[in-house]
C-alpha cells in the first residue's frame, strides 16, 4: 500500500516543479552555479543566450559569458551628434520634477546595466547640483545657436520720435517772490549795528584790495643805431599803491652819443581807477633840459580793447603851452616767450613853440616794431627799428637847423620789471 502512495507524491512534485512561471526562478547567478547537476547549468546557459542575441543583433558588443552589454560610462557621451539648434532650450528648467519618469526595463534583466537604473531613483536627484563639469561642452556645435537673440529685443522698429521727450523750453521761468525784496538793505546792520558793519567793511577791502605793491618797470632801454650819430632812449615807470589808487612815476629820454641830453622828463602822478582796465590820472611834469618848464598833466592810461596798452596825457606849461601825446602797443606772442610789439606815438601841439622846435597840429609820429624774447617773464632783451618823422611846423624847425626830419634807427634794447 506504501509504494502507490510515495508513487503518486512522487508525480506530483514532479509537475509542481516543472510548472513553476519563469519570473519566479532565482536569476542569482552565484546561486545557479553553486547548484549541482549538469541540468540547472545548461538550462542557466540557454536563457543568459537568449538575452544575448538581441543585444548582439543591435551590433552591442556582448562578452562571450555574459547575458548583455557592458555598461557605458556617461563622460563617453558623444554630445557633437545632437542638433541643439532644433532644441528648444528657453522652454526647459533645470527644476523640472522627472520623479513621473518612467524607465523602460527589460523583463527578464539579468544585466548589471539595466537592473542599476531600474532601482535608481531620479526623482530624488536635485538636478541643480549636477555637476556637468565632466561633459565636454568643447565639442557642441555653437554656430547653429542664435546667441545673440537672447534676452534682448529688436529696437530697430521703435518709433522714438513719438516719444515726448523734456526740454528748457517747457520750464517756466517765474519772477521773483514779491518778499524777497522786502527786507533792509543791508539786512546785518539790524542785528549788529551800522557802526559794526561799516568797520567791517572796510576790514574786508583793506583785506582783498590786493594790498600796497611797489612795482618798477624799464620799457624802453635801447641803443640807437642812425645815419648821423648813434643814440640811445630810455622810457621807464612804475608806481606805489593798491587797486583804487596809486602813485605813478614816469621818465622819459634821449640822446646822442658824446652831446648832450636831447631831452628828459619826469612826471608825478596820482592815479584813479575809474574802470575795471583804466585808471584816471593828474600830476605834474618836469622838463630837465632846454628851456626851463613845467607842466600840468591829466591823462589816462589802461588796456584797451583787442589788448592795445594805451597811455595818453595832455600837458599844460608854465608859459600857457599846450601839447599832447598818445602812445599805443599792442604784445603779439609768436610762442610763449617769443614776442612781437608793434608800438606807435603821435605829438600835437596847440601852437608854434619856436624855442623847443614845435609846430602847431601835427609834431611827431613814431612808428616801431620790436622783436623780445622773455628769458623770464622779468627779463626780455629785444631787437627791432622804428622811424620817425617831423610833420608839418616841426619839419620846418628841424631843416631850419640842419636837421633830417625822417629819422630810422636800429634799435638794441632791454625790457624789465621787478
Amino acid at each position: 500500500m506504501k509504494t502507490p502512495v510515495f508513487s503518486s507524491l512522487a508525480s506530483v512534485a514532479a509537475v509542481s516543479v516543472v510548472a513553476v512561471p519563469a519570473a519566479a526562478q532565482d536569476h542569482n547567478h552565484s546561486a545557479t552555479a553553486q547548484q549541482k547537476g549538469a541540468g540547472p547549468q545548461a538550462a542557466a546557459k540557454t536563457k543568459c543566450e537568449q538575452e544575448a542575441e538581441p543585444h548582439r543583433a543591435m551590433g552591442h558588443q556582448v562578452a562571450e559569458d555574459g547575458c548583455g552589454p557592458a555598461a557605458q560610462p556617461e563622460a563617453a557621451t558623444d554630445h557633437p551628434s545632437i542638433d541643439h539648434s532644433t532644441m528648444d532650450h528657453g522652454s526647459m528648467t533645470a527644476q523640472d520634477d522627472q520623479s513621473s519618469m518612467t524607465m523602460p526595463m527589460d523583463a527578464a534583466g539579468p544585466s548589471s546595466s539595466s537592473a542599476g537604473h531600474a532601482e535608481m531613483d531620479h526623482g530624488s536627484m536635485p538636478q541643480a547640483d549636477a555637476d556637468s563639469s565632466s561633459m565636454d561642452h568643447g565639442q557642441m556645435d555653437h554656430s547653429q545657436m542664435n546667441h545673440g537673440q537672447t534676452g534682448t529685443q529688436d529696437m530697430q522698429g521703435m518709433d522714438h520720435s513719438a516719444m515726448q521727450m523734456g526740454s528748457d523750453d517747457d520750464i517756466r521761468l517765474l519772477p521773483p517772490p514779491p518778499e524777497a525784496g522786502s527786507g533792509p538793505a543791508r539786512a546785518a546792520a539790524s542785528i549788529w549795528g551800522e557802526d559794526a558793519m561799516d568797520e567791517a567793511r572796510r576790514e574786508l577791502i583793506r583785506e582783498t584790495d590786493g594790498g600796497i605793491q611797489f612795482w618798477f618797470q624799464g620799457d624802453r632801454l635801447e641803443f640807437r643805431a642812425r645815419e648821423g650819430g648813434d643814440g640811445y632812449l630810455w622810457d621807464v615807470q612804475g608806481y606805489y599803491g593798491g587797486d583804487i589808487d596809486k602813485f605813478w612815476f614816469k621818465s622819459e629820454g634821449e640822446g646822442s652819443f658824446g652831446e648832450s641830453i636831447e631831452g628828459a622828463e619826469v612826471q608825478a602822478l596820482w592815479s584813479r581807477a575809474i574802470a575795471p582796465f583804466f585808471d584816471f590820472q593828474a600830476g605834474v611834469r618836469q622838463d630837465l633840459t632846454g628851456p626851463e618848464r613845467t607842466h600840468a598833466v591829466i591823462g589816462i592810461q589802461g588796456l584797451a580793447p583787442y589788448q592795445f596798452e594805451v597811455d595818453a596825457a595832455v600837458f599844460v606849461s608854465t608859459k600857457g603851452d599846450v601839447i599832447a601825446r598818445i602812445e599805443a602797443e599792442l604784445d603779439q606772442r609768436i610762442t610763449q616767450r617769443l614776442i612781437l610789439q608793434p608800438r606807435a606815438e603821435l605829438a600835437l601841439s596847440a601852437q608854434d613853440i619856436s624855442e623847443l622846435g614845435i609846430g602847431a597840429g601835427l609834431d611827431r609820429i613814431e612808428a616801431g616794431l620790436r622783436l623780445r624774447y622773455e628769458f623770464a617773464r622779468e627779463f626780455a632783451p629785444y631787437v627791432g627799428v622804428s622811424q620817425e618823422w617831423r610833420i608839418g611846423g616841426s619839419e620846418d624847425f628841424a631843416r631850419a637847423v640842419g636837421e633830417d626830419p625822417s629819422v630810422t634807427n636800429y634799435v638794441v634794447g632791454v625790457r624789465f620789471w621787478f
